[in-house]
């Protein structure tokens, strides 16, 4: 059997994992169970740096950019189709999502030096076209926007990073555009740098530490610190970005400056083990991860 061959029959009941790779300027494929090296799935297009990826309502995958874009691949082979989003303040884009009534494409803008960007924009989920900056005078004190996702009540959660300092979760109604609180208030984070955020099987928030290698957890309906989930440096931790849950229920982080993906027990935060090894089909500084549709002919 050829060789890509065998490789869709052995992963052809599994979900992938999908990883940004920022220094080679692609998202890279993983098995989702074994976590092996299939392929690098999305690159071109003029794609710098990616950080935030989503699978679209189209499954298409969408990728964040440092080209100040979101660019938009075929979900199933990995090609370059378009640029999705562009202009309207977009810069540095970090986290997207996909959520609110009309399933739109809601996108973290940093901030870079000269001041410009900071600001959540939403782009219509079809088309691309711009429709609205979420709390257009920013009543939440945005601070550099990261990763953002909507919650089990709709709403969308933001990680504000400011570059000192703790950082904070801000949540917004997606029906109007607007603030609605600080859901977890920097007062009580217990954070720095924010950069990664989901919500576990129990309903609690996980927010990953870039600046401290750690993991904190949150209670997903009041917003209260629960405590440091994942310990500064476990398991080689250095310093955590994205994250998700596997199909186990345990959470992989990537480590960004481990250039791995690694694992931890969803329940006790323990370390399991080295999920995607460092390096693996030369993975360097990943950012966001996320899983993908579980049925998909990319080697074929």
């Amino acid at each position: 059997m050829p060789k890509k061959e065998q490789l869709a029959a052995d992963t052809d009941n599994d979900t992938f994992l999908f990883v940004s790779s920022t220094n080679t300027k692609s998202v890279m494929a993983y098995d989702g169970e074994t976590g092996a090296f299939l392929k690098k799935f999305a690159n071109g297009g003029g794609l710098i740096e990616p950080e935030g990826i989503a699978f679209g309502p189209d499954g298409n995958l969408y990728v964040a950019s440092r080209s100040d874009e979101v660019l938009r691949y075929d979900g199933e082979k990995g090609n370059f189709l378009d640029v999705f989003a562009s202009g309207h303040g977009l810069v540095d884009p970090a986290g997207i999502a996909f959520g609110g009534p009309d399933n739109d494409l809601f996108i973290a803008a940093g901030l870079t030096d000269d001041g410009l960007g900071n600001q959540i924009l939403r782009f219509d989920g079809d088309t691309g076209v711009f429709e609205a900056v979420v709390d257009p005078a920013n009543a939440a004190g945005l601070d550099d926007p990261e990763a953002l996702v909507f919650g089990p009540d709709g709403l969308l959660y933001v990680a504000s990073a400011p570059e000192s300092g703790p950082g904070e979760v801000l949540r917004y109604d997606p029906a109007t555009n607007s603030f609605v609180d600080k859901f977890v208030p920097s007062s009580e984070s217990n954070i720095l740098d924010p950069t990664g955020m989901v919500f576990g099987p129990d309903g609690d928030l996980f927010l990953s530490s870039a600046a401290t290698s750690e993991v904190m957890r949150y209670d997903g309906t009041t917003g209260d610190f629960e405590g440091v989930f994942i310990t500064a440096g476990s398991g080689g931790l250095n310093e955590a970005e994205g994250m998700a849950f596997n199909s186990n229920g345990n959470l992989l982080v990537a480590s960004e400056l481990g250039h791995s993906v690694l694992e931890y027990d969803g329940t006790t935060g323990a370390f399991v083990g080295e999920f995607v090894v460092a390096g693996s089909g030369h993975l360097s500084e990943p950012t966001f991860i996320t899983f993908g549709p579980p049925e998909s002919d990319f080697f074929i």
